[in-house]
């Protein structure tokens, strides 16, 4: 008989491991996301599971990515200087590996509307949470359920926001002074390789993708959702938008980090 274990984590759906495999949940969008998967492996990009199949009681059956993934507040890990690093390398391979894809993609049926200027597929949730760690370096990303196609520019904003992390001082997930959070954003913008133009709009689309996920969140909710719903009630959206107006305060400090 094949182990079967319930992943850590999964605060919206369940995830079963079985073997070397994961079963979860799918969704309308998900035919969307099996063929972003299919595009991703036969572009030989390993840092995301292949997909498999959907069972017969509608489940996807993904690759199992051997590792580590962090909660919060981040382990070690999650936290350390490498993991930034390679985070934001893995993320520009990924954006890299879509461009092609975007050029073609459907702009419906994701489960989260496209955003304009469609550059690459924004994995929409890159965060320690959904990373896989080999000790400190980031190897894989899972669960593409908010997958979209957008601007490159509005995926690393989130994806900083996670892993810097660019959060208040009263949010007991975030770690780190505003000097010390801006010398880990300058790290995350030079290894995933923003420019000028792009590292000059960061904070404005660090601001506006929290108050989106905050409205998606809202939405979901009405629409009974009941994870969401649990999100919104524990307070989650205040966090996001306490973040939001600290890092619109802290501006000065992270457009010109020092160190």
């Amino acid at each position: 008989m094949v182990d079967q274990e319930v992943l850590a984590g999964g605060g919206v759906n369940e995830v079963i491991r079985v073997g070397a495999t994961v079963r979860r949940p799918t969704g309308p969008w998900s035919p969307r996301v099996h063929d972003l998967l299919r595009h991703l492996a036969a572009r030989g990009f390993r840092g995301a599971p292949r997909f498999h199949r959907v069972t017969d009681d509608g489940h996807e059956i993904l690759d199992f990515l051997p590792g580590e993934v962090s909660n919060y507040p981040a382990t070690p890990a999650a936290a350390s200087a490498e993991a930034l690093a390679t985070a934001a390398q893995l993320l520009r391979a990924y954006h890299d590996a879509t461009v092609e894809y975007a050029r073609r993609a459907p702009r419906d049926g994701w489960q989260v509307a496209a955003t304009e200027p469609v550059e690459v597929i924004c994995h929409g949730d890159y965060a320690p949470h959904n990373c896989v760690l080999d000790g400190n370096r980031v190897v894989g990303v899972i669960d593409f359920d908010h997958a979209q196609p957008g601007p490159r520019l509005w995926d690393v904003a989130y994806a900083a926001y996670r892993w810097v992390p660019l959060t208040a001082p009263g949010n007991a997930d975030g770690f780190g002074d505003p000097v010390e959070q801006a010398i880990r954003l300058r790290v995350f913008c030079d290894e995933y390789g923003l420019d000028d133009a792009q590292r000059s709009g960061l904070v404005d689309t660090v601001v506006a993708r929290l108050h989106a996920l905050v409205d998606f969140m809202r939405t979901q909710a009405a629409a009974g959702n009941t994870a969401y719903a649990g999100h919104l009630a524990a307070g989650h959206h205040v966090q996001y938008l306490n973040d939001a107006d600290y890092v619109l305060t802290q501006r000065a400090v992270f457009e010109h980090p020092s160190g």
